[in-house]
């Protein structure tokens, strides 16, 4: 009774000085962009990890918009959060000015390209979650309806061009065309080109190889008239006109699967891009999870970077079919998690890292006025 009326007192103290017990757990800042599908994935784990870790408390800090931009300032006003989700586009910003640490994990069971892709100067700056690489989506009823046979392996540009001519008809496009360096870069990189060199040092958009994947390129909208001009598209998305009918051959990610299986209205498949003069090569790009050099909790960012990292995690966020896996010991699941997923595994094989410098999205924008003319 005298315990009871003990405590009693004590919690009556609390509440008339405005205090209430204190959580002493250790709170980690996370940070990551994400749509609702993938935020439905990370809550439970986040979650799930508390449950695990108790002395741990994890601060969600979701930005679905403009995240690059809220992350530099947060950094520069040295409020950077203790894990941040990244990609090889702006990982090279971060790594040059030293505001990421350095990781050490085993690489064994993730793809090579994946861990490429997120290193600078040969250092690890983040664990990678996935690969983001680009097929090419294809309405098999347009195929069927024209007597268009369906992509084969190693089809050369040659074949592509014939089977976008084919397919062109009555309002449909044989094949999409975006504007965004993503979608010309695998045409550069399979005759033996690119924007940047492979060591970072110099641009490469005017060598032969790259002006050769490049007019090819406009070709398709200007020359031969296969893929639709921006007054044919108008506003609408290309992901748009390919659910409409208008578009034959999209190219395109693994982010598009999801969207397709609950909307498409027709019979749909994925094929490996065509075969230039240096092979069927993609852009590779991969995103993963950082942790900050100022952190005052780099154990245990460590511990929740490995966990969103492991197997069991990987899993899960396969089965939102928003992602191609970073983790090679996943195969299994994601082959038979949607259609598709085998061809975009097999086109890993062949892709290629993005070159990326620190000024990248500089030479982007400059490379974007240049390329104007040339594709309208």
């Amino acid at each position: 009774m005298k315990k009871s009326l003990v405590l009693f007192l004590m919690l009556v103290g609390l509440f008339l000085s405005g205090c209430t017990p204190k959580d002493s757990r250790t709170v980690l800042q996370f940070a990551s962009w994400g749509s609702k599908s993938e935020v439905d994935i990370i809550k439970p784990l986040l979650s799930e990890f508390e449950t695990q870790n108790p002395d741990i408390k994890i601060d969600f800090m979701h930005i679905p918009q403009n995240y690059f931009q809220k992350i530099h300032l947060l950094f520069a006003s040295k409020k950077a959060p203790d894990v941040i989700f990244v990609n090889n586009l702006y990982l090279p910003v971060y790594a040059n000015a030293g505001v990421l640490e350095p990781i050490n994990i085993d690489t064994g069971m993730y793809y090579p390209q994946a861990l490429q892709a997120l290193s600078w100067h040969d250092k690890l700056y983040a664990v990678p979650r996935d690969v983001s690489n680009l097929a090419i989506y294809y309405n098999k009823d347009i195929f069927d309806r024209y007597n268009v046979p369906y992509p084969e392996t190693n089809w050369t540009f040659e074949n592509f061009l014939q089977t976008a001519k084919k397919l062109t008809h009555d309002g449909i496009f044989g094949i999409s065309f975006e504007e965004d360096s993503l979608f010309f870069l695998p045409y550069l990189m399979s005759e033996g080109g690119g924007i940047l060199s492979d060591d970072l040092s110099h641009e490469i958009i005017d060598t032969p190889e790259s002006q050769k994947g490049l007019n090819f390129y406009a070709d398709l909208r200007k020359k031969y008239h296969v893929a639709p001009l921006k007054s044919e598209s108008a506003s609408a998305t290309m992901a748009q006109m390919f659910l409409q009918g208008k578009v034959a051959m999209q190219l395109s990610g693994r982010w598009l699967t999801p969207k397709y299986i609950d909307e498409a209205e027709f019979n749909w498949d994925v094929a490996q891009f065509p075969t230039g003069d240096n092979g069927s090569i993609v852009p590779l790009d991969a995103s993963g999870w950082a942790v900050a050099k100022d952190s005052r909790h780099k154990t245990e960012a460590i511990k929740l970077v490995e966990f969103l990292a492991s197997k069991q995690s990987s899993e899960k966020f396969i089965k939102s079919g928003l992602i191609v896996p970073a983790r090679r010991d996943v195969k299994d699941v994601f082959i038979h998690s949607a259609q598709g997923s085998e061809t975009f595994l097999k086109i890993i094989e062949t892709s290629k890292p993005t070159p990326v410098s620190v000024n990248y999205n500089e030479i982007l924008d400059k490379l974007s006025e240049k390329l104007e003319y040339k594709f309208n």
